[in-house]
């Protein structure tokens, strides 16, 4: 018998699985990571700076959350692991698509530094900027393994080939965005380590921007809409705490985010979005002050899907839709002049027509021009998690469906052309795309349902 040398973390306390996310201003850049150093322990920090230039030195704040901040079983019981230490620090006054490297650091009592290895990332262009800008998009990518060493139901069959896919890729992407269903620890909160480390290649080279999905915060109880118990009783406390969003509140993940000509409206399904609530007033807020001019690309995300789906489930309930979604807020998309709105929460893909009302505006094409008409909608939940059946009858305003893991694309080529793909994870092809070429005049142009009232007496 063939007995190894003994196997030991050179530090087991090391900085790990750096991840990057937009702050609350263009040209600030959120560093955020896990250790094993309570801030008694050791001093966190981020030295970072321009390539070959004058690099600085930013401290970073730290949060844990302890097995009485979970809600209920698992994950204040069987489930439970100690979480470590979770910094984020702030890189502040950017440049503009400049690249800066940075790498995490930890200064100990007798001023030893531990370091982790370095990482590069380019600045976020400035509102408005006219500039080549890439942002992929997804849901429920979850995580996974080569040989399923650690999973228990193979849920996420898709979430490597995703992974991979994008990895494959990072030189053409700027920013990520995962609306919701993370990595379904559902309340075993080790598996928030294996979902960050499965992400590290990403995270640490391009933003990747969160929204919250029923597995990161419902639980009986606690304020969630539903009330039903798909966190596993996280109830929202890891995810608000391993990832950084530029949120006014960052327990309520709703939250504005800026890249270039994108202005990206991120709502949270898993609270109350209907009119008189507070986050009504900040979705009707982040789709009414963006300036058209400088960012005409103007996106809603959210995890359930509030707009279309022929989903067998929803199909089944006759709404295709979470009910009270497009209802509260399709007059919101409609005067605000929406292009898109994506989802996630299930699992497949599928593309309508620009719609609103249930009828289809214009027909569903591979290429839109001329002023506004209706928003067009995509769910791109099929990034990872087993895939959800749609009804076997087809539905007027669905015009692509696709059983199948993938994840979608938008390309900013310039003020007045944007591109849509979507890709299937198991080759990085694209097999739907469309495009939409307009001017600032069209999207002043008034379109059916939001131009003001007129008589013969006016």
């Amino acid at each position: 018998i063939a007995v190894s040398n003994k196997v030991t973390f050179v530090n087991p306390k090391a900085p790990v699985y750096p991840r990057l996310a937009q702050g609350k201003s263009w040209n600030e850049m959120t560093v955020t990571w896990t250790s094993g150093y309570d801030i008694k322990e050791a001093v966190p920090f981020v030295e970072w700076g321009e390539k070959a230039g004058r690099q600085f030195l930013s401290p970073a704040g730290t949060l844990t959350f302890d097995r009485n901040s979970m809600c209920g079983a698992p994950a204040r019981t069987v489930g439970w692991r100690h979480p470590g230490y979770i910094h984020t620090s702030y890189l502040k006054d950017l440049w503009p698509d400049s690249m800066y490297t940075y790498r995490l650091g930890h200064r100990l009592p007798n001023g030893t530094r531990v370091w982790s290895k370095s990482y590069s990332f380019k600045a976020s262009p400035y509102p408005g900027q006219d500039s080549l800008q890439r942002v992929v998009i997804f849901g429920d990518m979850g995580k996974a393994e080569a040989d399923g060493s650690n999973e228990y139901n193979n849920f996420q069959p898709g979430s490597l080939n995703t992974t991979n896919q994008i990895i494959r890729d990072l030189d053409n992407i700027d920013m990520v965005v995962h609306i919701g269903d993370i990595c379904y620890a559902n309340g075993y909160l080790s598996q928030w380590d294996q979902f960050t480390a499965q992400i590290e290649p990403i995270a640490s080279t391009v933003p990747y921007m969160i929204g919250s999905g029923n597995h990161e915060r419902d639980w009986p109880g606690t304020g969630s809409f539903y009330g039903n118990l798909d966190s596993g009783g996280e109830c929202g406390v890891p995810a608000q705490t391993v990832f950084y969003t530029p949120a006014e509140n960052r327990a309520n993940f709703w939250y504005a985010t800026d890249y270039g000509m994108f202005r990206f409206c991120i709502a949270h399904t898993e609270e109350d979005w209907r009119p008189g609530t507070e986050q009504y007033k900040f979705i009707e807020h982040c789709l009414s002050s963006v300036d058209r001019q400088k960012q005409p690309w103007l996106i809603f995300l959210a995890h359930r899907v509030l707009g279309y789906s022929s989903n067998s489930y929803y199909g089944f309930e006759g709404t295709f839709e979470e009910p009270m979604g497009r209802e509260a807020l399709q007059e919101l998309w409609q005067k605000y002049k929406v292009d898109l709105a994506f989802y996630g929460h299930v699992h497949n893909y599928e593309r309508t027509c620009p719609v609103y009302q249930s009828q289809c505006v214009v027909n569903a094409s591979n290429h839109y021009s001329g002023p506004f008409q209706a928003t067009t909608h995509v769910v791109v939940g099929g990034a990872g998690a087993s895939l959800s059946d749609f009804i076997t009858s087809k539905i007027q305003w669905s015009h692509f469906r696709d059983f199948d893991h993938g994840f979608g694309k938008l390309t900013a080529f310039n003020h007045s052309s944007l591109l849509f793909e979507y890709k299937k994870s198991r080759d990085g092809n694209v097999y739907d795309h469309f495009t939409i070429s307009r001017d600032y005049r069209d999207v002043l142009a008034c379109s059916i349902d939001n131009c003001p009232r007129t008589s013969l007496a006016s």
